[in-house]
């Protein structure tokens, strides 16, 4: 019997050792998402490189809508960056980043208000572009040109 347990002393050990080398090398694959940030921390210069890289939109690209701009709309603060003037327009509906170039305005992003979603999008680049969103308030469609440098919502005739 004393035979037995010493067996069993030894595969429980054997066990625990491969278990604990199993341990080991998920944790080592898996690498700096457990113990830190992933890539590093990030210098101000990358930051601000990262920031003026446009970056997918939110939702995908459909059909585009057509109709008036609703009266509530209205340009946010404008931001500049190496590709064109960018600006902020938002909506009872949501919100849109847009962005004037060469090749005319471009939808860089887009976003529904709470209780809203997102319908019909035509991101562009075109002379113009516009997204519609679809919520308890009904469908509240925001169309964007490019007059001048900035983009601006284009109003009701």
């Amino acid at each position: 019997m004393p035979g037995r347990s010493l067996l069993a002393v030894v595969g429980w050990l054997v066990t625990a050792a491969a278990a604990l080398l199993v341990g080991l090398a998920a944790i080592q694959l898996v690498g700096e998402s457990i113990s830190g940030t992933p890539g590093g921390v990030r210098s101000r210069e990358e930051v601000l490189r990262a920031l003026a890289t446009p970056q997918p939109s939110v939702g995908g690209a459909t059909p585009p809508a057509a109709g008036p701009v609703p009266s509530g709309t209205h340009p946010g603060p404008g931001v500049t960056s190496a590709a064109g003037a960018r600006r902020v327009l938002a909506t009872t509906g949501g919100t849109a980043v847009a962005e004037c170039g060469p090749s005319g305005v471009r939808l860089v992003s887009w976003a529904p208000a709470q209780g809203y979603q997102v319908r019909d999008v035509d991101r562009g680049p075109d002379e113009h572009v516009e997204v519609r969103f679809a919520g308890p308030g009904g469908e509240d469609e925001l169309k964007v040109v490019c007059a001048g440098s900035p983009p601006v919502p284009q109003r009701r005739d």
